[in-house]
Parts: structure tokens; sequence; C-alpha cells
């Protein structure tokens, strides 16, 4: 199991905010990262995995959480 390098909370923000946040934590990470994103916006479970596919981002999984979800993501190489 690799170590999770960062963990962003994004809850309380709207759509797109969590998923600019993901994207700036990918763009600065190294290769082979995992980062977990806290989100409770319901547009979170569209945006996140959309985004992973076209930035070339690993959705490792999505886990519900008490307040929204938890999306870990590893960013490829």
């Amino acid at each position: 199991m690799r170590a999770v390098a960062e963990t962003i909370d994004a809850r309380g923000l709207r759509c797109p905010m969590p998923t600019l946040k993901l994207q700036k934590a990918l763009r600065d990470a190294p290769a082979g990262t995992e980062i977990v994103l806290l989100a409770d916006d319901p547009m979170s479970r569209i945006d996140v995995p959309h985004y992973c596919g076209e930035a070339g981002a690993e959705l490792l999984g999505v886990e519900p959480s008490e307040t929204g979800w938890a999306f870990r993501v590893l960013r490829s190489g």
C-alpha cells in the first residue's frame, strides 16, 4: 500500500472547486503519488471520475463517509 502524500479537504466547496483543488495537487505531485480528496458536493461523484479519465490519473476508489466521499486518486507517470 502506498502512502498518501496529501489529503485535500474540499468539503463545503461547490463545483468546480473540489476538482480544481485536485487538479492543482496532481499537477504539483510526483508520479506515483496518492492523493485523497474529501468532498461533499454531489456533483463530485460525477466530476472527479470524469476529470481523472481526462487527466490520465487513476481513480483508485471512492469511499463514502459521514460527510460526503473520499476519492483516492493516483497521479500516473
